[in-house]
């Protein structure tokens, strides 16, 4: 890709995403721009990565022909004021902040502008993300395929429409915690049995981790996996019918529905 692209924030989200562009060869680590109040942040990326720093958010907004907006929500506003009058033409902006829409950043800019609406998660930082991004009708089809090139980088991507958004903060943007709380009990019912810590949060989180990959590699539905290890009468079909009747399933269910119906709050 023949682009620069920058970066105004570089905390986690900001650091694993120049991450993933640099190790993946996607632009070289001279067209990757990243301006950030924090000396140490940048610092770190500088060493790690050789990326270009800067504590001017004006210098990525001239340079750059992608601009990723990695601040916290509440920042938005002051941001986008600084660097409207700076940023090129036809340069794409890509939105990381829980809530913010495409239309009211519009509305910031006060023009015609190319924005990518982005919800990428945590584990991006190890290189396993899942991002969900929109755009808007300003953006080519050449210039969504090379946002979504910047997401695959560190993960997987997919377009879905705006309305959606909400839906992916409680199926991905937030379920790592989810999940994180699954391995520590499952860790925790093996130390009730006598495993050290240690080593059970080993045992449980690469069964989280390979049970993932199953689903993904062979396109199974996860209920027909599941089948494939519930032998009659066995262990696991004993422990399945506990996980049912203490309300495992509704229990998730019932914690993407609230924190869907809570991303939609924050986006009003």
């Amino acid at each position: 890709m023949d682009k620069k692209i920058g970066f105004i924030g570089c905390g986690n989200m900001g650091q694993a995403m120049i991450g993933g562009i640099v190790k993946s060869g996607l632009v070289p680590p001279e067209q990757v721009y990243a301006a950030d109040p924090s000396e140490q942040n940048l610092n770190r990326v500088q060493k790690e990565y050789g990326i270009c720093v800067t504590q001017d958010n004006l210098v990525p907004a001239k340079k750059c022909d992608i601009l990723v907006l990695s601040v916290k929500p509440y920042l938005y506003t002051d941001v986008i004021e600084e660097i409207r009058d700076t940023v090129k033409q036809d340069v794409v902006i890509v939105m990381i902040a829980a809530g913010q829409t495409i239309a009211v950043n519009e509305a910031r800019f006060g023009r015609n502008i190319k924005i990518v609406r982005a919800m990428p998660n945590t584990p991006a930082l190890v290189g396993e993300g899942m991002a969900a991004l929109c755009a808007n009708s300003y953006v080519t089809d050449e210039e969504k395929n090379e946002v979504r090139e910047i997401f695959e980088s560190f993960g997987k991507a997919e377009f879905v429409a705006e309305n959606m958004m909400d839906v992916v903060a409680g199926v991905s943007g937030s379920s790592p915690a989810y999940v994180y709380m699954f391995i520590e009990a499952l860790a925790d019912g093996a130390v009730l049995q006598g495993m050290p810590r240690q080593q059970a949060y080993t045992f449980a989180a690469q069964a989280v981790l390979g049970s993932a990959r199953m689903v993904l590699e062979t396109g199974m539905h996860p209920g027909a996996l599941k089948d494939m290890v519930c032998s009659p009468g066995g262990t696991t079909i004993e422990a399945v019918a506990s996980l049912e009747q203490d309300g495992l399933r509704a229990a998730v269910i019932r914690a993407v529905d609230v924190c869907t119906e809570k991303s939609k709050a924050m986006s009003k």
